[in-house]
């Protein structure tokens, strides 16, 4: 039988007003924006966005858990309750939120998140977290210039690929707008593009590794 398919969907994303995100933010808050399919989560993710929150003395940290990265087949990627509920292990201590927002935006692209949030909350302040695995795809993303310009955006060292991510197209094409690190609670006050590179303890546990663990396991 002959199917129209499934009717095209609006992101709440255009209309700010009808957003229910399922969390509060206030006016003044400091917030960072802490993407990714988390498939699954674990420790390394936790130290990303401790690191994060702790640093630039954040008063929120939002797991942005996505319904799909573009950038990876739908085969490889766990159902997103799965997901969620294991970032919410994870996502421990006050001010720590789980969010499946951008399932509710309709949104696939990072920087169509960050411009309904940013709609919808005026008067918050937002920061884009991610590790420095992150930082050496960036350039693969869709907009990822205009991410740049948004918001200012704080990257936290990874094991293996710290030095390769400072090498990277956008650490290169951003270089002039890096602050240094002594700078970090200033970052998210700071006009974008801005961005900040925070050294820590190496947390060595990743998605792949687990996920390569948990194939070997079931055969």
């Amino acid at each position: 039988m002959w199917s129209a398919g499934p009717a095209r969907r609006v992101p709440d994303g255009g209309r700010p007003g009808a957003l229910r995100p399922g969390f509060h933010l206030a006016p003044g808050m400091r917030v960072g924006l802490y993407g990714g399919s988390f498939n699954p989560a674990h420790e390394g993710h936790a130290h990303v966005a401790e690191t994060a929150k702790r640093r630039l003395r954040l008063d929120r940290v939002i797991w942005l858990v996505s319904p799909q990265n573009p950038l990876k087949g739908r085969h490889e990627t766990a159902n997103l309750a799965d997901r969620m509920a294991g970032a919410r292990v994870l996502a421990k201590g006050p001010g720590m939120i789980v969010s499946d927002i951008e399932t509710k935006l309709g949104s696939a692209y990072t920087i169509d998140t960050v411009r309904a949030l940013k709609a919808r909350y005026r008067g918050v302040t937002f920061v884009w977290i991610m590790g420095a695995d992150s930082l050496a795809s960036f350039h693969r993303w869709r907009g990822w210039t205009q991410i740049m310009r948004e918001v200012p955006v704080a990257i936290v060292s990874r094991p293996w690929i710290s030095l390769k991510s400072r090498f990277s197209p956008a650490a290169q094409r951003f270089a002039h707008h890096r602050l240094p690190s002594t700078a970090a609670l200033r970052l998210p006050d700071a006009k974008p593009p801005a961005w900040i590179f925070l050294f820590g303890r190496f947390n060595f546990q990743s998605s792949t590794a687990l996920r390569e663990r948990l194939k070997r396991l079931k055969s």
